[in-house]
């Protein structure tokens, strides 16, 4: 299960990012969201853990929890997959009615 961590400092790493989710499970996958132009971290990550239950844990003992002087915030990470519309004619469209 992919999470998403936000408000996190500027200033935490992946590395403390992986050993904090770890306590509760393996961890297949760790990123910070970096700025481009600055280098910096945007303020939030993801992290993958395999087993829905560890990753549940996860969620629920970390959300709200201070790292770095933040309180983290903790939740399952959407699909980035936008959805097509169901009809082709633009009948579901109320912009074209």
């Amino acid at each position: 299960m992919k999470l998403l961590i936000r408000n996190l400092s500027r200033d935490t790493t992946e590395t403390q990012l992986r050993t904090l989710f770890e306590s509760y499970g393996k961890v297949q996958y760790c990123t910070l969201v970096i700025d481009e132009k600055s280098g910096q971290s945007k303020g939030f990550g993801f992290v993958e853990i395999a087993k829905t239950g560890e990753a549940k844990a996860a969620m629920k003992n970390l959300n709200g929890q201070e790292l770095d002087g933040q309180r983290i915030r903790v939740k399952k990470a959407e699909s980035k997959q936008q959805t097509a519309p169901s009809s082709t004619d633009g009948s579901n469209n109320p912009w074209q009615r």
